[in-house]
């Protein structure tokens, strides 16, 4: 049995706090998971990208007095189009809904919510955070770039960003560790170098690699899987930190007003 209040791991990747879970526990902010529906070459699921960021969330939220939310499953996945079983939504699509989401937390009395994206296509959400400045409700997105960072040089990831950009050695080990019932064999042998890729946004992906991987996913390990999402964990820190400040400043900067 879960006290109330306590946060409910749930079924599978979904949180199973009730009402009253999230009334006892009286967060002022939430994580919302967004992933994508798009190949990961024949190793990892088209739910690759959604899985990540709902294990990276609920880790998270493990650690931090948050609302866990539902994750968003399909976004922006077009330069995926060219492999069956890819869906997207557009750019517009997602700015809207994570807006909306946002709204309705503000209504329910929590003002900051944290975008834990899955999938680096999602460039919207960069201005998505940038254009909730005033909106009444505070945004971040991670993990960030130097996140990853640092989370990668403490799991020993051997891959140099750019080139591990796609079902390669970093996604392979976190589901290697997490979820490796979803890990198929054939992972070892399917390295795909693809450096130069200047025109991905304009060409899609299939002009870069045939395969779907862009990454070395040989290199992969459950152990490394452990020690980035570790290295995530740690780096959220910052991000709990800094809006815990800004919210005892805006408290102090309310309590002046009312004078």
């Amino acid at each position: 049995m879960t006290a109330p209040g306590q946060p409910t791991a749930g079924t599978g990747l979904l949180p199973a706090d009730t009402t009253e879970d999230v009334r006892a526990r009286r967060p002022l902010m939430a994580l919302l998971p967004i992933g994508s529906f798009e190949q990961h070459g024949a190793h990892l699921p088209l739910t690759t990208d959604t899985v990540i960021a709902c294990t990276v969330a609920r880790e998270l939220a493990a650690a931090h007095p948050v609302q866990l939310l539902p994750p968003l499953t399909v976004s922006c996945s077009q330069e995926h189009a060219d492999w069956p079983g890819t869906v997207s939504i557009s750019a517009r699509t997602l700015h809207a809904v994570v807006t909306d989401i946002a709204a309705s937390l503000r209504r329910s009395g929590i003002g900051t919510l944290i975008l834990v994206n899955g999938h680096g296509g999602n460039y919207v959400l960069r201005n998505v955070v940038q254009e909730s400045a005033g909106s009444g409700v505070r945004m971040a997105l991670f993990p960030g770039p130097g996140d990853w960072d640092a989370a990668r040089d403490r799991a020993g990831v051997r891959t140099p960003a750019h080139s591990d950009m796609h079902a390669g050695e970093v996604e392979t080990s976190i589901l290697l560790h997490a979820h490796p019932e979803l890990v198929r064999d054939g992972y070892e042998s399917a390295d795909c170098d693809a450096d130069d890729r200047k025109h991905l946004l304009t060409l899609g992906m299939s002009a870069y690699t045939a395969s779907g991987v862009i990454g070395r996913p040989s290199r992969a390990s459950a152990a490394k899987g452990r020690e980035l999402l570790a290295g995530l964990v740690d780096a959220f820190g910052e991000y709990a930190e800094l809006f815990a400040v800004r919210a005892e400043t805006g408290g102090r900067d309310d309590a002046r007003a009312e004078d």
